[in-house]
């Protein structure tokens, strides 16, 4: 079908009877199902493209493919669009990107806008729309679904590689399994070469609100340490604590003979850092959303330098490498699992839509389809998508804890430990405590197996000390 035809063809709304698949009286058919991705890349956008299309043209629904976004039909222009057919999409899915583009363009910040992309899907006779995007594009597909007044019926594919939509915590995003995939791959040759070269490297892994990318790809690597943003919660973030971490764990390193290792860091963690220690982040430019471009804050180099300076009072001398992965992993081709997957999400979508369904998130759950209502996914005291953050009481977070080398409460508590760190640093015992102890203020408690099976493992208070059976 053209854009041309597409623009002709009737204006009428409906939907099909789901009882009996006839149109009947006061029930009109089908019009056309448009896809639309926003946000920023995923693995496994095509598939979901892919799996929707021939699920909708199977069913004689016409596919349209909204280019770019919301960035033209918020502006009324319907030129941008790509007729999808069963023989365009079918071997997609092998790929990463996004066949009809992306964009992070939000219509929600203007009502002429909104109320613009409403009008622009109507006039491409556009009666169901599946978005696919995180938690800004799930927000503008709840604004646009209320908007339109029945007229479009809209529903929500979770895509993100943070993993920080509002699924349940078995549930993954689309996209996060790939690109955590990927993510130890290079890790991986990273401490091959911080062992071989002596160095560290700080690699600074993409995870705006949620550290889930950071710790996954950390966890399975087997990284020295992880830095997200859920273990400094309950207020701003000073540098000097996250330097501190840093050094500590170097510190720690050196006096086990080691001049080497990797530290896996959530980007998020510059958004909660006290402004007043990061004078960079004035004049930073921000997306359409209103988040600040974190690429445009190297958080990188600004921690590499501090981490430097800070060694440099102890007399150390270390070669730091700041390494940003995110670009690399967003566009990469799906492992077989994020495939299956997206295709499961594409095909629900559609068939969703098909049936009568509407403002819904599309989610699979030990293997079977179920929506999530748009009204289910709110804040109530932010009023935008609420995000799953890294769960720092879980045993998952718990194990990976004790699989970093960092400064540790049992440190201070054994005299030998603490006198090999005192003598690396070339200082006394009650400096090194003056220096580092206050670090150990955020440490989880220990975990501890429950008498209890369903409680499995349980985090003991933090005074405790590890014993035998906890920890390690």
């Amino acid at each position: 079908m053209t854009v041309q035809e597409l623009r002709g063809a009737s204006q009428s709304f409906a939907t099909t009877d789901p009882s009996d698949g006839r149109t009947g009286k006061g029930v009109m058919q089908h019009k056309n199902l448009a896809i639309l991705v926003g946000g920023g890349p995923a693995p496994g956008i095509n598939s979901v493209i892919s799996a929707a299309t021939i699920r909708a043209r199977l069913e004689d629904v016409e596919v349209v493919g909204i280019r770019d976004g919301f960035e033209w039909i918020m502006e009324g222009n319907i030129d941008h669009v790509t007729p999808l057919t069963i023989e365009g999409v079918s071997r997609i899915h092998f790929r990463g990107g996004s066949h009809i583009g992306i964009s992070r363009a939000n219509p929600t910040l203007n009502p002429q806008h909104l109320e613009s992309t409403v009008i622009s899907l109507l006039r491409l006779n556009v009666s169901q729309l599946i978005t696919i995007g995180g938690d800004d594009t799930a927000y503008s597909a709840m604004k646009l679904e209320d908007r339109a007044g029945g007229r479009i019926h809209v529903a929500h594919v979770p895509k993100t590689i943070d993993n920080d939509l509002d699924l349940p915590p078995s549930v993954d995003t689309f996209g996060f399994q790939t690109a955590r995939h990927y993510g130890v791959e290079i890790v991986k040759n990273l401490m091959v070469d911080a062992k071989t070269t002596s160095r560290w490297y700080f690699v600074i892994a993409m995870g705006r609100k949620a550290g889930h990318l950071a710790l996954g790809i950390a966890k399975a690597a087997g990284a020295t340490l992880t830095l997200i943003p859920e273990e400094f919660a309950g207020g701003p973030i000073r540098l000097k604590e996250i330097v501190d971490t840093l050094v500590g764990a170097i510190i720690k390193r050196l006096s086990y003979g080691r001049r080497d290792g990797v530290a896996v860091i959530a980007e998020g963690l510059v958004l909660d850092i006290t402004p007043d220690d990061l004078k960079e982040l004035e004049g930073v430019e921000r997306d359409a959303h209103g988040n600040i471009r974190i690429a445009e804050v190297n958080i990188g180099e600004i921690l590499k330098a501090q981490v430097v300076k800070r060694l440099k009072e102890f007399g150390i001398k270390t070669t730091i490498v700041a390494k940003n992965i995110g670009y690399e992993l967003r566009c990469a081709d799906p492992i077989p699992l994020d495939m299956e997957y997206t295709r499961d999400l594409g095909y629900c979508a559609a068939k969703y839509l098909l049936t009568g369904g509407n403002a819904a998130m599309v989610s699979m759950q030990a293997g079977q389809f179920v929506p999530i209502p748009f009204d289910q996914m709110i804040d109530r005291t932010t009023g935008r998508t609420r995000v799953r953050v890294v769960n720092i009481h879980s045993t998952r977070y718990a194990i990976a804890r004790r699989y970093m080398l960092r400064l540790r409460r049992d440190d201070f508590e054994d005299p030998h430990e603490l006198a090999k760190f005192a003598a690396t640093c070339g200082i006394s015992l009650p400096e090194f405590r003056a220096e580092f102890e206050y670090l150990i203020g955020r440490e989880p408690g220990p975990l501890t197996v429950s008498l209890r099976p369903e409680d499995g493992f349980v985090e003991a208070p933090k005074g405790r000390a590890a014993r035998s059976g906890e920890g390690p």
